[in-house]
């Protein structure tokens, strides 16, 4: 007699059968080819309670139990201030997904929302802050978050137009301010709508934003701007009507950069440009 899977069986089911090539195939060629894991690793994963950081979990889950490389998992919840109802929904979701979560508390949100000068960023900074300090503390090497494709997109398209910039969302990222600590992101080739068609084909719910300045809104970006990320959003929605490539161009253009066809490029802190300073003069090392 077949036995009867439980609920979390069934959701891994769904990942290594359904979205086997939307989801899992991309999830380990970035494990791959970003070299985001490495023998020995303990790995704090990042949970904020939402779709993407739910499904980051899983997939490292799934990954240590399958993979022959050894490492280890600590799946980490920081507490910045949720209400009740979203603490009550990440660790009932955490339950059903058979996530063995550890929680902390922080004062985040207390601290941000008392800021007048952009609480957002500071958010942002003290979330990344506490997160690593805390993994440190466990003995972990690294923290993964739950970032995407469309999150690197954006991010590369919102520092053009509002940054001045050319600056992608890099796969992994040595910590300038935790030695010996890096940040992954296992889900960098994974887009958001094949996300949200595992949410809604198993028929889970996360919390969508937890933002005390936004707690009714339908969309958040933890920290990383709000409306903007939106207007980039529609933007890019629009560019896919002419163009259904658009962001896989704009993906693949931040692995090719030519810098002996750039006027200006940044390494080490330092500006390389053939743009002329205040004085008329060349600035190549200003």
């Amino acid at each position: 007699m077949k036995r009867t899977l439980e609920p979390h069986e069934l959701i891994e089911r769904s990942i290594i059968k359904k979205f086997r090539k939307t989801i899992w195939n991309p999830f380990t060629l970035a494990v791959r080819q970003y070299q985001l894991i490495q023998p020995g690793d303990k790995i704090a994963v990042c949970i904020s309670g939402g779709k993407d950081s739910m499904l980051m979990a899983k997939l490292m889950q799934l990954l240590q139990r399958y993979s022959e490389v050894p490492f280890e998992v600590v799946f980490l919840v920081m507490d910045p201030g949720y209400n009740e109802i979203n603490r009550n929904k990440i660790k009932s979701n955490a339950a059903l997904l058979h996530i063995p979560i550890t929680v902390f508390e922080t004062d985040v949100f207390e601290v941000a929302n008392n800021s007048e000068k952009n609480p957002c960023y500071l958010c942002a900074r003290m979330r990344r802050g506490y997160l690593y300090s805390k993994a440190q503390s466990l003995g972990c090497n690294k923290i993964a978050l739950g970032h995407h494709f469309n999150d690197v997109i954006e991010t590369t398209v919102m520092s053009m137009f509002y940054g001045s910039q050319m600056q992608a969302m890099l796969p992994k990222l040595h910590s300038t301010n935790f030695a010996g600590m890096e940040l992954i992101r296992p889900l960098y080739c994974i887009h958001e709508e094949d996300i949200l068609a595992w949410k809604q084909y198993n028929d889970l719910e996360f919390i969508q934003c937890a933002c005390r300045f936004t707690e009714n809104c339908t969309m958040c970006d933890n920290g990383g701007g709000g409306s903007k990320r939106q207007e980039v959003k529609l933007l890019l929605r629009r560019l896919r009507r002419d163009n259904p490539n658009i962001e896989r161009s704009i993906f693949n253009s931040i692995h090719s950069v030519n810098l002996d066809m750039m006027p200006g490029y940044k390494t080490g802190g330092v500006l390389h440009s053939f743009l002329e300073d205040y004085d008329g003069h060349a600035g190549e090392n200003r």
